[in-house]
């Protein structure tokens, strides 16, 4: 009677293993091995509460620091994920860029973080996801005589700072970052996840400036119809854009001024928790692809 609830059981397991070849499921080995063959997706934040809580959460940890630049590398979930602290400004998250990309060659890469509102139908920890990201501090001021003045909101002339002809010495022209399609369908997925606000679509306004008048604000909304504004995304998505390397903004309202919603320090760790979630998403999708 053993050997034959043996002979049983033997054939019972042989069963499932055909079962399991047949329906294409694979071991947790064999998906380790298959998540490692990707390369790594760059997640950025600029400040330490921008950046440490993903690198907290990282599995198999190294840092390396170059120059003033940190980087976190190890898995999330399995994936390979590389967390850079870009620091301040569009200089800083520029050469962070670069060098993640020369370093780590990403799969894709997300600039994320904190930001302040330039639309009145935003409130603080709502999310950001950008379409498109653009400059707002590079223009051609109108030519004025000493002891004019200067005016700020006459400074209608946007410059493009990557011109597709660079012969040209003074390219008007407001550029505008597209996010990647990819990207976006796997943060549009990870908005399921996320119930401290909304989770919306629109144009993040980058520069090394602090806007707090009103009127600018409003300018800015009006004529690049910016949705919040930052100091890093647009330099990263330049740089990502010449190394043709898959890029999107993702900005949480930390403040917004033009409705008095006040600055909230959480909105840092919860935007850093969505982003993980995006991160697994789109992993997901490229395994799905091989």
């Amino acid at each position: 009677m053993k050997s034959v609830k043996r002979a049983v059981s033997i054939l019972g397991l042989c069963s499932a293993l055909l079962l399991s070849a047949c329906n294409g499921e694979d071991s947790p080995k064999e998906t380790e091995q298959l998540e490692t063959k990707l390369q790594p997706i760059v997640i950025q934040g600029a400040l330490p509460v921008e950046s440490e809580r993903m690198a907290s959460k990282l599995d198999n940890v190294s840092v390396e620091t170059v120059g003033g630049w940190k980087f976190w590398k190890g898995t999330y979930k399995g994936y390979p994920v590389i967390v850079s602290k870009t620091r301040m400004g569009m200089s800083n998250s520029a050469a962070a860029t670069a060098l993640a990309i020369e370093r780590y060659q990403p799969i894709a890469i997300i600039n994320q973080g904190t930001s302040g509102g330039h639309d009145p139908a935003l409130n603080v920890f709502d999310i950001v996801l950008g379409k498109y990201t653009t400059n707002i501090g590079a223009f051609r001021t109108p030519r004025l005589p000493i002891g004019s003045g200067s005016n700020s909101l006459a400074w209608t002339e946007a410059f493009d700072v990557l011109p597709e002809d660079e012969s040209d010495p003074e390219p008007i022209a407001i550029r505008k970052f597209e996010g990647d399609q990819q990207l976006l369908i796997a943060a549009h997925k990870a908005k399921t996840s996320y119930s401290k606000g909304n989770v919306v679509e629109g144009t993040i306004g980058s520069a090394d400036v602090w806007n707090n008048e009103l009127d600018r604000i409003q300018f800015f909304h009006n004529n690049y119809q910016t949705s919040v504004e930052e100091m890093e995304a647009a330099s990263v998505a330049q740089i990502a854009q010449q190394f043709n390397v898959p890029f999107l903004g993702i900005r949480i309202l930390s403040n917004n001024i033009t409705n008095n919603g006040a600055y909230n320090p959480a909105t840092g760790e919860a935007c850093q928790d969505y982003v993980l979630d995006v991160v697994e998403q789109y992993m997901k999708q490229q395994l799905d692809k091989n």
